[in-house]
């Protein structure tokens, strides 16, 4: 399934959407606020689904504001008090441990 966001720069980023139970949730573009609410619709669907844990893998992400990145860990913390754990992969800004 993919997602198309908008092609303005500062639109919504374009979103591929692999199957939950078989892959990530890729993000490209730029990640704002509005971009993160598309991908919290993904990560909805795919809790809905029954998957325990979701990932989501920013590495195509070129940019992002804090205001996306704040929304994707609110997400994060109050999937976790319903049971999900969301991984943010490849989060810019963020260097691996």
């Amino acid at each position: 399934m993919t997602t198309a966001g908008s092609p303005s720069r500062d639109a919504a980023p374009r979103t591929e959407v692999v199957v939950p139970r078989v892959g990530p949730i890729r993000v490209s573009g730029h990640l704002t606020r509005q971009g993160a609410d598309l991908v919290r619709g993904t990560v909805e669907t795919a809790r809905r689904t029954g998957s325990p844990v979701v990932v989501v893998d920013l590495a195509g992400v070129r940019a992002a504001d804090d205001a996306g990145l704040d929304a994707l860990h609110t997400l994060r913390d109050t999937l976790s008090g319903r049971g999900t754990r969301l991984l943010l992969r490849n989060e810019p800004g963020v260097t691996p441990a």
